[in-house]
């Protein structure tokens, strides 16, 4: 979120949490992405803010009742409150429970892999419609053609990044494996390690495609613990991953912190895994 905004939308959070009956002195930046996290005190709840015009939070209310009522490991709404979106000044503001983090904070990768393959077989119960992996890796492809949004990419990297999203979406595709509702980024960042046990959040990124996709996204030694995995199309799955990460670091609107040396960095080693492996 842009730093000038967050005063307003940490006040727009307060206020609404006010107004629905919480007890609210006092809010705590959590995270500040394309929404801005905070832990609401002494009430102890969570906010997510977003300009109106730049979220889906409707999407994510619904589908995190409908996950936390088929007994899926996700973050659950503020159970205090009316579970729906509240608008406010511009901004979109969703409450959720606060979870405590629990100590030490390293998660085993069989448990990261149990608790995916949790969240995939919840999912498969649910019918909503959703885009499909391909058209992330489309809005990657087209922000890798956009000379403007993208200027500081040299054009080897514009090549390289190019070339590896459109062959790579090709021969995924062209494996025609079995696909289902998956989270889209379930990588650490979006997961809790609580009391209640990992608990996944931030599910506006939902899409459809493989579970390979989604294991893409977790540290390399889950996949050797998931079910069922065709580890081929997952290592095409994590270069593809790779590559849409490393383009949106060379958006010139990116905030993430140290992105562009992360880019750099990703770069070298999209370059590398395409020598090793090819594309075919």
């Amino acid at each position: 979120m842009q730093a000038s905004e967050v005063p307003r939308a940490v006040a727009a959070a307060m206020s609404t949490a006010s107004s629905l009956g919480l007890t609210v002195d006092d809010a705590v930046v959590l995270h500040d992405s394309n929404k801005l996290t905070l832990r609401l005190l002494p009430c102890d709840a969570l906010a997510r803010v977003a300009p109106v015009a730049d979220q889906v939070a409707q999407f994510e209310v619904e589908l995190a009742q409908r996950l936390v009522a088929s007994g899926c490991p996700v973050a659950a709404l503020e159970p205090r409150v009316e579970p729906r979106v509240h608008e406010r000044d511009g901004f979109a503001v969703t409450l959720w429970t606060y979870y405590e983090p629990v100590t030490p904070r390293e998660v085993s990768p069989a448990g990261y892999a149990h608790a995916l393959a949790r969240l995939h077989a919840g999912m498969r119960k649910i019918d909503v419609p959703t885009p499909h992996f391909t058209d992330r890796v489309e809005q990657a492809r087209q922000l890798v053609a956009n000379r403007d949004r993208t200027p500081a990419l040299a054009d080897a990297d514009r090549e390289l990044l190019g070339d590896t999203l459109g062959s790579l979406r090709r021969a995924i595709g062209e494996r025609a494996a079995a696909e289902q509702l998956l989270h889209g980024e379930p990588h650490p960042g979006n997961v809790l390690t609580t009391e209640n046990g990992l608990l996944f959040i931030d599910l506006e990124t939902c899409c459809r495609g493989p579970v390979e996709f989604d294991l893409a996204h977790a540290p390399e030694e889950v996949g050797e613990h998931y079910p069922g995995v065709d580890h081929d199309l997952l290592r095409k799955c994590r270069i593809l991953v790779l590559a849409m990460i490393t383009t949106w670091r060379w958006d010139r609107g990116d905030q993430f912190p140290n992105g562009r040396r992360l880019g750099t960095e990703w770069l070298g080693r999209i370059r590398a895994a395409v020598d090793r492996n090819g594309l075919e």
